[in-house]
């Protein structure tokens, strides 16, 4: 009688460098695939169109790596630990494969699993540095701490404790008979969806690092902050859903070597640095982790304004309209955007949060939050004060304004850095300008951010 494993997929949707399934394929003769679409992420409002679009990309092309392996993916509906235990029940399984996640989700999902398979005889077997490159708790202070609070010293340990081997894809996959599941999502079928929302899946996302390897990388160093350029990976997507590897892409970074393969690997550690982060402290997904006792401002009308990209201020609109066309946006965007909202109009980070979560496809709790925290002051940032005035990000970053006439069309007639201050423009270069006047003076917003951080 043959052996049988389960393998459930969660943030790891891929073939490549995939340490749950080649344990499981060790362990034993049979592999269920297995995916599960639970109710839990849709009550917690997680399923946000963008991301289900390209949830169903990524489960329709691994469906279709397993096939070509001789297997298949199987998909079903309910609650996670449910479903695994009637797998479990109908396969005879012996083991449950699964990565180790961080979130209070992911914790919560473990634990159920493991009360669900209690008394049936099946293992659950978690594995580590799945999701992330260096697994969280690899690494941490001395003096007994359990996390690094400040990222520079944990690069410099998780520079020197290096990253994994990176495992070959299967060559079989052999499923039991038998064991049934739904039909996959159809992307077509979810609404709402970012009209420039990129395509998922593994096979989508190896090519992306090929080619990002294969040429820009190596300019990462000097140009990732080229909003007009677009000079990043552009693979956040794919590290969230796990279609990429983050071992994987850190070993083929480093062995490209050079400055922009170095740069590039930081960023790799700073995700792994959120992650070990909120899985120190699960609660700063959504409670300040270094409380600055903020009194938050809440005025619907600007908030509205930062929302829809019509703060009067362009750099601010236009990556604003990026996240709502694509369902991404630039870093150098990200943090301009999330300083605006905290420091120069003072709203709760929480609020910034959670609009980037309805929108991006990359959104994840440990670097959405813990980003987000970071550029509030509220986080592990030892400057915790800093603000970035969004005329001078844009003349340093932008500095002919093409980003900005990409995403903002009513300034498109605009030359030059003048773009960043439209308020200015006189005369002609006034006349058919329709746009909005600044939200909130910049002066005026530092003066009241410093009153309120008690820094005057």
């Amino acid at each position: 009688m043959s052996s049988v494993a389960v393998v459930l997929f969660t943030s790891d949707l891929r073939l490549h460098d995939h340490p749950v399934l080649c344990a499981a394929l060790r362990d034993a003769d049979e592999v269920v695939p297995l995916f599960v679409r639970d109710d839990a992420v849709h009550r917690a409002g997680f399923d946000a169109p963008n991301r289900l679009a390209f949830l169903a990309d990524c489960l329709a092309d691994l469906d279709a790596g397993l096939r070509d392996r001789g297997g298949r993916l199987i998909l079903r509906r309910g609650g996670t630990a449910r479903e695994v235990k009637r797998v479990v029940e109908e396969t005879g399984a012996e083991s449950v494969h699964i990565a180790a996640g961080v979130s209070g989700y992911a914790a919560r999902r473990e634990e159920r699993i493991r009360e669900a398979l209690s008394g049936t005889g099946c293992e659950l077997r978690v594995h580590d540095a799945v999701v992330t490159a260096l697994a969280p708790g690899r690494v941490v202070p001395t003096g007994g701490k359990d996390h690094f609070a400040v990222f520079t010293p944990y690069f410099r340990r998780w520079e020197a404790e290096g990253v994994r081997g990176t495992l070959a894809a299967p060559r079989t996959v052999r499923v039991p008979a038998g064991v049934s599941g739904d039909a996959l999502p159809d992307r077509d079928t979810v609404k709402d969806v970012s009209p420039g929302l990129a395509r998922g899946g593994e096979e989508a996302g190896r090519k992306l690092v090929k080619s990002w390897l294969n040429g820009p990388v190596a300019d990462y160093e000097d140009s990732h902050d080229d909003l007009a350029g677009d000079a990043t990976s552009r693979l956040s997507p794919h590290l969230h859903f796990g279609t990429v590897s983050a071992a994987e892409l850190a070993n083929r970074a480093r062995e490209k070597g050079g400055p922009g393969g170095e740069a590039f690997v930081r960023q790799l550690a700073w995700r792994d640095f959120h992650h070990q982060v909120l899985a120190a402290r699960p609660d700063a997904s959504w409670s300040d982790y270094r409380p600055r006792h903020d009194r938050w401002r809440s005025d619907e009308d600007e908030i509205e304004a930062w929302k829809s990209g019509h703060t009067g201020y362009p750099l601010v609109d236009a990556a604003m309209r990026q996240l709502a066309h694509e369902g991404w946006m630039h870093n150098r965007g990200r943090m301009l955007a999330a300083s605006f909202l905290t420091k120069t109009l003072y709203v709760d980070w929480r609020v910034g949060a959670r609009h980037f979560l309805d929108l991006l496809v990359d959104g994840d709790v440990a670097n959405n939050q813990l980003n987000w925290q970071w550029v509030a002051g509220t986080g592990t940032d030892t400057r915790p004060n800093r603000i970035l005035n969004p005329v001078i990000q844009g003349k340093r970053f932008d500095p002919d304004g093409a980003y900005v006439r990409r995403w903002v069309p009513e300034l498109a007639e605009v030359e030059g850095p003048a773009i960043h201050e439209p308020w200015k423009l006189e005369g002609l270069d006034r006349a058919g300008v329709d746009y909005p006047d600044p939200v909130v003076d910049l002066a005026e917003a530092r003066s009241r951010f410093e009153r309120a951080r008690g820094l005057d």
